[in-house]
């Protein structure tokens, strides 16, 4: 059996990274990569996903991820994926062009338009971190992180002028639009 692996939530400046895993063990219809479905529709599939499939998913906070760094990152959170399932697939693979030196996780950029497991793994990540962003949206209502989701939006960026950054924000990522491309990282 194969799992399928993919991430979401990797170039946003605020909220976490939200990799997935699936093994499909029952047919689900409409699978595709989740950049392509409508909010709508990847809401409606992420049920039919954890119903149809063994899966994991893991979410790695931006704290997290600016002392660790996101390859780091993303490289814990395959393993934790890979060692979860290992009882439910024989083989893992990734979206994308690299294994990060992980020997037994096979890579294939686009794979999460061409391959279902991979295609699952897509929505339930993106579903989990989009549903997290609303979420913290309740508690940091100055961002609107409902609805830019944390990313680098002009929105979010006069939101982060005006109010600085919260907790959710990674502060290793320096960003041009607040002129901070050659200031050295403080925390």
């Amino acid at each position: 059996m194969l799992c399928g692996i993919d991430e979401a939530g990797r170039g946003p400046i605020a909220g976490p990274l939200s990799v997935a895993g699936a093994v499909i063990f029952k047919e689900i219809e409409g699978l595709n990569d989740s950049k392509v479905l409508s909010e709508k529709k990847r809401e409606l599939l992420f049920d039919k996903i954890k119903d149809a499939c063994h899966y994991h998913i893991v979410l790695t906070d931006a704290k997290t991820l600016d002392e660790k760094g996101l390859s780091a990152c993303l490289k814990a959170s395959i393993k934790e994926i890979m060692q979860t399932l290992d009882d439910k697939a024989s083989e893992f693979l990734m979206d994308g062009n690299t294994s990060f030196g992980i020997t037994t996780l096979q890579h294939k950029i686009k794979a999460d338009a061409t391959v279902q497991e991979v295609s699952a793994a897509s929505i339930l990540a993106k579903v989990t971190r989009d549903r997290y962003m609303v979420d913290i949206a309740k508690e940091y209502p100055q961002y609107d992180f409902e609805k830019h989701k944390g990313y680098g939006t002009k929105a979010h960026m006069e939101k982060i002028k005006q109010h600085g950054r919260c907790e959710e924000h990674r502060k290793s990522f320096k960003l041009k639009a607040l002129e901070e491309h050659n200031q050295p990282t403080l925390f």
